[in-house]
């Protein structure tokens, strides 16, 4: 770490989203700058710091919810117009407060992000991507995709206008005249743009949802460059960035916010792909961050990044020493005339407010027990911000849930089979009920989270089987009065493990195929594979056909999707996924009694590539789990002192130094060789399924104990006897 911050809070306002901040340009360099925030309940204020004491310079009255805020100008002068989007409209403010513009966009979908270069003005609904120019409509793209940011900016070289849309489904547009010009393909779903300007050089830099940033070669057209920052140490999603130079060495910084509170700061060479990229500082904010921005703010002359978290506090990260009244000989702190009557004046602040909040809590309880007929009993709105992530390394999906107050307990239920793993940040105390059969079916799980205090983010690890679709259930419990509960619900496909990618071209794996014609229609047949699989698009893509690629994160078998109007075509190296698909597509064309006609083709040398696939995974977590068993064994003997640990084998000792490394890898990846089992077992289930062969128990025995003592050539013999 070569970087100190030191935090300071400031103020709390509404809960807030992505773009909700900005810094307005001061007249000098190291002057201290103002500060615009909008929340979701609809007010935009502008306040300054001075003194320590917070300055309002003007506030709006609520409204809708605030979607983005950007800050703009016109060419040459100063960025310091205000622009907030809330519903189809865009206001506009100056610094002072003055509402210069009320634009009605006339858009379809509400408003979800925003950017203004200029008289330039770039919407984006769901679906919709609109460009106006001083107001007035220069073109529209519908998009297949969920878009979720938004950017614009003139190229270096042809000094042309170029917009880019970050989309959900692993895809990165650029726009010139609202019209697509290149499609860039990224590993994983983006989450936020950002412009690097340096040395009159502008690069797009992108953050993922799996905790990685990368470079785009826009001015190129050629697509994704190379990756920034990768997510070896922190896989939560990127929510805001900012670039600035922070160590004051003439070279900007790349400064990250992620949903799990950490606040990054990095030292990044964009141009130089042999400069490594390194962290300088880093800091827990304890929720997920919505928005940073860096500047003068605190203090005139000393750097700062300010920060906003989503449940609206807002504090920063300054470079100025915040100690200076430390006093090392007593260890006490020692204040100066002013600092003690700012003390004394916000303890009678805190004390009035402790009783107006009294008298409101009677006079509240009075009115719900009072007989008569105006009886009050009003449950509060309660905003939840919640995520569910599939991480590929450990093919386990990752819920957050998070509220603006304190979580007293959070209920989970799900009507399929999943296991809660146990995640290392989550204090919550975990308790599991007889799950009962309801009327809707039966409920696998049912477990209770009961929070610690004070918790108002929580992370759970949730370890999924694919077979059949399931709703999980999370009912959120806030600490409020009078008592209630946020009900969530998420979708878990029945074919959850397989994430999409782009295009996968390799003629040397085996495919077998399941084919269906039909009178179905485009838009229904891909409403069924959405039934199907995770990351599939709302709407289909414009044209006749249609065309996926999918992959399993456990054992990396691919899956491709073709289908168009009355027909559909699926191949895949592994059967299973074939009969999970076979049995659901099924389901849904009796749903709609739509007559299909199902063809299967079986490539048996499919099973073989299937167990090659499989089998380094197999045998490394076999030998690990024998490494786990002798190191367990070794503590139970407590031979870690080093007098002992010195008559040790060579491999003994070695086990020994891997200690971190084995407990690491259980904790990620906990049951993995039992999945991995299940996996072959099903494989063979479906195989002789498909073929109308009916399985034996004692079948299954053997294959069981052929996997506790694997030899391929055994396991394959039983798979395809002679």
């Amino acid at each position: 770490m070569e970087l100190q911050l030191s935090r300071v809070d400031y103020t709390v306002i509404g809960v807030t989203t992505k773009n909700c901040l900005k810094l307005l340009p001061s007249n000098n360099l190291k002057e201290q700058q103002k500060v615009a925030v909008a929340d979701s309940e609809g007010i935009l204020q502008v306040f300054s710091i001075k003194k320590d004491d917070i300055q309002l310079h003007f506030k709006t009255l609520p409204g809708p919810a605030i979607a983005s805020l950007q800050t703009a100008g016109t060419a040459g002068t100063a960025h310091d117009k205000i622009f907030i989007a809330c519903g189809n409209e865009v206001k506009g403010y100056t610094k002072k407060g003055k509402l210069f513009l009320v634009f009605d966009s006339g858009m379809t979908e509400t408003i979800n992000t925003m950017f203004v270069l200029g008289n330039e003005l770039f919407l984006c609904g769901k679906h919709v991507y609109s460009h106006f120019r001083d107001c007035k409509d220069v073109g529209s793209y519908l998009c297949g995709d969920t878009i979720v940011d938004v950017i614009a900016f003139y190229m270096t070289k042809t000094k042309r206008l170029t917009s880019l849309i970050a989309c959900e489904g692993r895809m990165i547009r650029v726009l010139e005249h609202a019209r697509v010009t290149c499609s860039m393909e990224v590993e994983n779903s983006p989450t936020i743009l950002q412009i690097f300007e340096d040395d009159d050089s502008k690069t797009v830099l992108f953050g993922t949802i799996d905790g990685k940033v990368g470079i785009l070669d826009v001015e190129n057209l050629q697509g994704f460059q190379r990756w920034l920052i990768s997510n070896e140490k922190n896989s939560s999603a990127i929510s805001c960035m900012d670039t600035y130079d922070m160590t004051g060495n003439g070279t900007k910084n790349l400064i990250l916010g992620r949903q799990d509170g950490n606040i990054e700061v990095y030292y990044v060479n964009v141009h130089d792909a042999m400069d490594a990229t390194y962290i300088i500082f880093v800091e827990s904010g304890n929720e997920s961050i919505t928005s940073l921005k860096c500047g003068i703010v605190s203090a005139a002359g000393y750097d700062e990044i300010l920060v906003v978290t989503y449940s609206g506090r807002i504090f920063g990260l300054t470079t100025q020493v915040t100690d200076v009244n430390f006093d090392g000989s007593t260890g006490s702190y020692v204040f100066s005339s002013d600092t003690s009557t700012k003390i004394n004046k916000l303890k009678s602040e805190i004390e009035e407010l402790m009783s107006k909040l009294s008298k409101e809590r009677e006079k509240y309880q009075t009115s719900t027990e009072s007989t008569g007929l105006m009886e009050l009993s009003a449950i509060p709105p309660i905003s939840i911000n919640s995520s569910l992530a599939l991480d590929r390394k450990s093919a386990t999906y990752f819920l957050t849930l998070e509220a603006p107050t304190a979580i007293d307990n959070i209920l989970i239920q799900c009507n399929s089979k999943v296991e809660l793993l146990d995640v290392e940040k989550n204090t919550a105390v975990v308790s599991y009920s007889q799950p009962y059969n309801a009327t809707k079916g039966n409920a696998q799980l049912l477990a209770t989270y009961r929070c610690q205090v004070n918790t108002n983010r929580i992370e759970l690890k949730i370890q999924t089987s694919e077979g059949e679709k399931a709703v999980l259930q999370a009912y959120v419990s806030p600490v409020l009065q009078p008592k209630c509960s946020r009900l969530l619900q998420f979708d878990i496909k029945a074919l959850s493990l397989h994430y999409r990618i782009h295009e996968y071209d390799d003629n040397n794996r085996p495919y077998s195929s399941l084919k269906l014609r039909g009178t179905f229609s485009l838009a229904e047949i891909h409403n069924w594979v959405g039934q199907c699989l995770p990351e599939v698009p709302e709407k289909h893509l414009f044209s006749d056909e249609t065309i996926l690629y999918f992959q399993c994160s456990l054992i990396d078998t691919v899956l491709i999707c073709t289908y168009k109007k009355g027909e559909a075509d699926f191949q895949s190296d592994n059967l299973t996924t074939l009969c999970i698909l076979k049995e659901v597509l099924t389901v849904e064309a009796t749903k709609k009694k739509t007559k299909i006609d199902i063809a299967i083709n079986i490539n048996d040398q499919c099973l073989d590539h299937v167990i090659k696939k499989i089998e380094p995974k197999l045998l490394e977590h076999k030998k690990l789990i024998k490494d786990k068993n002798l190191f367990d064994a070794l503590n139970e003997l407590e031979i870690s002192e080093e007098e002992n640990v010195k008559y040790l084998s060579p491999k003994y000792k070695n086990l020994l130094e891997r200690k971190n490394t084995l407990v690491g890898h259980f904790n990620s990846f906990p049951d993995y060789l039992s999945r991995l089992y299940d996996a072959i077992l099903n494989l063979y289930k479906d195989y002789n399924k498909l073929k109308g062969i009916q399985v034996t128990r004692t079948k299954v025995m053997e294959i069981e104990e052929c996997l506790q003592n694997y030899s391929y050539a055994s396991l394959i013999s039983l798979f395809k006897p002679c």
